[in-house]
């Protein structure tokens, strides 16, 4: 009688270990891609969820997001004095992810879109020549991403 309940027993603790053995024990949300969607929209609450995300990243780290940036590459963060950092910095967010995701070329357009967005909010501080200016020099960063940020590596 004791060698069946044994042998209960020891096939369900190996079933334990191998359900375990085959589900990852860091396994990513799945609803990341809605989550990298919501925070790469060209809108201020998107911008604005994806800031406050930032600056709490390890609320997130479930999800295995790439944080990391360059800011604007090889280009002023903050040209004439204008602050493009924290935009260049989502950018590289959605474009970096999106390669791990393998759907870097369906967001693409978004991304660069949601760039050009973001640098136009900040040009919103500014009036007459400045405002000129601004809007001047996001136009030439959107360009820039828009016809040389295509390639897989580039950030």
């Amino acid at each position: 009688m004791r060698r069946p309940l044994v042998a209960t027993t020891v096939t369900s603790v190996a079933l334990a270990l191998c359900t375990l053995a085959i589900t990852p024990a860091t396994a990513v949300p799945a609803d990341k891609p809605q989550v990298l969607a919501g925070w790469t929209q060209t809108s201020a609450s998107s911008y604005d969820a994806w800031a406050a995300a930032r600056t709490n990243q390890d609320a997130w780290s479930a999800y295995a997001f790439d944080w990391s940036t360059d800011y604007c590459s090889s280009s002023p963060d903050n040209p004439l004095g204008f602050p493009f950092k924290m935009a260049c910095a989502r950018h590289d967010f959605g474009y970096r992810n999106y390669k791990a995701a393998g759907t870097f070329a369906a967001n693409k357009t978004r991304l660069d879109s949601a760039l050009y967005a973001d640098l136009k909010r900040v040009c919103t501080a500014y009036s007459g020549a400045k405002l000129t200016a601004c809007n001047a020099t996001a136009w030439t960063y959107y360009q820039a991403v828009d016809k040389l940020g295509s390639s897989p590596a580039a950030g």
